[in-house]
């Protein structure tokens, strides 16, 4: 079984839009233990099977998806065998048009899966231009990415405790980047190198993401979200992931999440919510 895990973002802020259309952003990224469940194996049928299942599978596009993408790009690119075939089910754990890569984080970790050598430029850009710009975030388990073409490992593992909450909003990401206006300037701090806790919290703190305001715009409901898990005990600070709509607090300790899970629970019975850590 493989573990495809989901991403957040602490921080984004959007720098410009390229002529291929695809924004460049700047972001800080951890990957934590929420992960969908993929099960793969060679076909006897000459065509892929793929299955979908769990709470979320309703959403998936189930006839152009990442990971039809995925073998599709890697056969043409002889990675894998043309004549082979795959069985491949996925139990949906993440929600789909949340902000947390589920579907790029799928397509990542089955090429993991069946791809041992390194890959060259040309196939990552190919690979993201079909599957998505996030798709080598998932090679790390916590990433600072300087621009679309450039990332780097933190130098320092960092071990923090969070709580999820998906406010049954789906967010489309095209959508969200066609009503960015306005540009920041990129960061010369680069948090990805800070090795005290204290100092990298702060840093952290003082950025956020550059999509918020959108999402936030025009669905009120996740400001509620946000500003209710910003006043819980030991919560560090609350904010949206990617393009949303999943929002999110990071916590002191697992103890103080998981008394904030409660109240949380609580407060917003019909959301999906959930208690989970950096991996």
């Amino acid at each position: 079984m493989i573990k495809s895990y989901c991403k957040i973002n602490l921080s984004l802020r959007v720098l410009k839009k390229n002529k291929n259309g695809f924004h460049d952003i700047q972001s800080n990224v951890f990957l934590l233990n929420i992960f969908d469940e993929i099960k793969i194996k060679k076909n006897k049928e000459n065509k892929d099977n793929i299955t979908f299942r769990g709470k979320f599978k309703k959403f998936v596009n189930k006839t152009n998806n990442s990971i039809i993408n995925i073998l599709k790009i890697l056969r043409s690119n002889e990675l894998i065998p043309k004549k082979v075939k795959y069985k491949i089910i996925i139990d949906k754990n993440i929600p789909v048009f949340a902000g947390l890569g589920g579907g790029t984080s799928n397509a990542a970790f089955i090429l993991k899966h069946l791809v041992k050598k390194k890959l060259n430029f040309d196939i990552l850009k190919k690979i993201e231009q079909k599957v998505g710009t996030d798709f080598r975030l998932f090679f790390n388990k916590q990433t600072h990415l300087v621009n679309l073409k450039k990332i780097e490992k933190f130098k320092k593992k960092y071990n923090f405790n969070f709580i999820l909450v998906y406010p049954n909003v789906k967010c489309s990401t095209r959508t969200i980047y066609s009503n960015v206006k306005n540009y920041r300037k990129k960061s010369y701090i680069n948090i990805s190198k800070i090795i005290n806790k204290n100092k990298f919290i702060e840093a952290i703190k003082r950025e956020k993401n550059d999509l918020q305001h959108i999402v936030v715009t025009k669905f009120k409901i996740l400001d509620t979200v946000i500003n209710f898990i910003k006043i819980q005990k030991g919560c560090y600070f609350s904010r949206m992931t990617g393009s949303g709509s999943v929002c999110y607090g990071m916590f002191e300790s697992e103890k103080l999440a998981s008394f904030a899970l409660k109240k949380i629970k609580k407060k917003f019975p019909k959301y999906w919510t959930v208690a989970t850590k950096t991996i």
